[in-house]
């Protein structure tokens, strides 16, 4: 089959379309023939190899898992003598053991589920990570109905998730993007839209009940000056801190130390990868309640392309590699 492989950590240029082996599934695993991925931070992250941290999982000197890409949508061809819940011929979307830029991706059952009927291959695959995200960390936060939620990173991968849901938990959304994107962010759900390249989150002082901060790059003393006195901050994602070790994810891992030191509550989110999430955001999808947004799609081919693009920070939600692909 072919697949999108690189054999050292480093940047889009060392990614290579190949000829590889079929990957073999183990007894609770299933073999997916692969219809569409989506890009993510994490990606890039499993693809350079920094943070240095990231290497404990993925192998210290070169990656264990040679195949990129995580998040996948596509055809059980098989399945393991351990699975009970899929079948040969199931339309699914979830995340991979081996790598989901190739034909073919082999994923443990608990990470997978039917696919929204209402949805292509190509949106499918934009959601089990992002969204995921997104819907974890409105329940790490406990969003309320009538609250008032602040979302940075609004137009991104899980931002622009996280607006839609934000509003289905019946919370008002007020989301931070660029110029650009403030039609899109608005057509999400959003009641306000602040224009970071005009205004700073804080500019009416500690207004927010929650903050989902997907961006990364504010301080925590702003994201605090933002949010109420006995509000909730969801710090998601490491960001764009550079630091050799852990990125921009030592805040996650301080989050509950951080929370000691005032009244507000500061919840690291780390997304955990069940069907039963993904189960609940195919109600919510067939209902109309969300929609995946997709910037760009790519052919398989053009992965490093659609890695270049995504590293440039500012796609307006997903980044996605397909079969055929499209610029």
């Amino acid at each position: 089959m072919k697949a999108i492989v690189r054999d050292v950590y480093g940047p889009a240029d060392a990614l290579e379309l190949r000829e590889v082996d079929k990957p073999s599934i183990g007894v609770d695993e299933v073999l997916i023939e692969v219809r569409a991925a989506s890009l993510d931070p994490g990606v890039w992250i499993f693809m350079t190899g920094r943070p240095m941290a990231v290497r404990l999982a993925a192998g210290l000197r070169r990656p264990r898992v040679a195949v990129l890409g995580r998040a996948v949508a596509g055809v059980v061809v098989a399945v393991g003598a351990g699975v009970t819940r899929l079948r040969a011929g199931d339309e699914v979307y979830g995340t991979c053991q081996s790598g989901s830029f190739a034909q073919y991706a082999t994923a443990r059952q608990h990470r997978v589920a039917p696919k929204p009927a209402n949805l292509t291959f190509e949106q499918a695959a934009a959601m089990p990570i992002s969204a995921v995200t997104a819907l974890q960390s409105i329940r790490d936060a406990r969003v309320q109905p009538g609250q008032r939620v602040l979302i940075t990173g609004a137009a991104g991968g899980v931002g622009s998730f996280a607006v839609q849901l934000v509003k289905v938990y019946g919370a008002g959304v007020t989301g931070v993007c660029s110029t650009s994107k403030i039609e899109l962010v608005r057509s999400l759900g959003a009641e306000d839209v602040i224009d970071y390249t005009r205004h700073e989150i804080d500019r009416g002082g500690a207004r927010y009940d929650v903050i989902i901060d997907t961006a990364g790059n504010r301080p925590l003393s702003l994201l605090r000056r933002a949010t109420t006195p006995r509000g909730t901050i969801a710090l998601v994602g490491g960001g764009h801190a550079t630091g050799w070790l852990l990125g921009g994810f030592q805040r996650q891992m301080a989050a509950p130390l951080l929370s000691l030191s005032g009244s507000q509550r500061v919840r690291g989110v780390a997304a955990r990868e069940r069907h039963e999430d993904l189960e609940e955001l195919t109600t919510l999808v067939e209902a109309g309640s969300v929609t995946p947004v997709i910037d760009r799609s790519y052919a398989l081919a053009d992965a490093p392309d659609a890695m270049r693009y995504l590293a440039q920070g500012h796609p307006a939600g997903k980044v996605v590699v397909t079969a055929a692909g499209r610029r």
